[in-house]
């Protein structure tokens, strides 16, 4: 794969990563059915990638078993802040994931924060409060930017946490036993909470795409690219999925967001940039 293509295939699966976001406005089913859904069809097309590449699946351990449950957490904090609130909302929220990154990265670690980790730390606080119109929780963009920084916050473990797996197992080993594990943890919260028989053709297809198109093929493509682009462009580039979404929620669901989000989405996507360049390697 030459660079350019790789960086276009870099681009392509983060607008699907963004793209994903959509689906919870789509699909008349609750968080937890809906991240269920995702994973089980994610895991069958990624055990089939695997196979037609003939690489191993290997052994699951303990470990991948927790990250499912932090994978499953992740997603439904994030359809949640979607269905709650707007998809720009939703997504600007989860953009603060590099400042949880860099956070936690120094609270393990025990080095003391620099000036500019504590201004990004700063400016995404600044960009969350001018986003929210009224600091009250009867507000649905309150609540959709608390599941929104919850969606954040879980990415960034999960993050951390993968890191050194990824060159133990590999990305997409990775990515099959955590969309796994993760239908695992789902099962006995979807018996408890969704009504199945409730399930209509139409959320079975877009459940469907939303598994195969912005999850499977996004990180296989995500992946691919890592072959000629570095960890590093690759993280900033990952920081324009919330770009790409509000962009496809502007097209498609005529949410266009007015000029508080547009202020405050640009205040925290410029801090995640700043935070994703002082983070250590990915």
């Amino acid at each position: 794969m030459r660079a350019i293509t790789a960086l276009v295939a870099l681009h392509v699966s983060v607008a699907l990563f963004g793209f994903a976001a959509l689906f919870g406005k789509w699909i008349a089913l609750s968080p937890v059915a809906i991240v269920f859904g995702r994973t089980v069809v994610a895991a069958i097309t990624l055990a089939i990638v695997l196979r037609w590449t003939k690489h191993a699946a290997g052994s699951p351990n303990r470990v991948l078993f927790l990250n499912g449950a932090l994978l499953a957490l992740h997603w439904v904090t994030f359809f949640a802040a979607i269905q709650i609130a707007t998809v720009a909302i939703g997504l600007l929220g989860f953009a603060s994931f590099p400042v949880f990154v860099l956070i936690l990265e120094r609270v393990l670690h025990g080095r003391r924060s620099t000036l500019a980790e504590l201004s990004a730390v700063g400016i995404v606080v600044v960009g969350l409060a001018v986003i929210v119109p009224e600091f009250s929780w009867t507000s649905r963009t309150v609540q959709g930017l608390a599941w929104g920084v919850a969606s954040g916050f879980t990415f960034a473990l999960l993050a951390l946490r993968n890191r050194a797996l990824v060159s133990e197992v590999g990305a997409t080993v990775l990515a099959l036993w955590q969309n796994t594990f993760a239908t695992l943890w789902l099962v006995p919260v979807l018996a408890l909470t969704a009504h199945i028989a409730a399930l209509a053709a139409r959320d079975v297809v877009l459940i469907v795409l939303l598994g195969v198109f912005c999850t499977a093929l996004a990180h296989t493509l995500f992946i691919a690219s890592l072959l000629r682009i570095s960890a590093h462009t690759a993280s900033v580039v990952s920081i324009l999925e919330p770009v790409y979404g509000i962009g496809w929620a502007a097209l498609l669901l005529g949410e266009w967001p007015d000029f508080r989000t547009m202020v405050g989405g640009s205040l925290i996507i410029g801090a995640a940039v700043l935070a994703s360049s002082r983070s250590g390697p990915h």
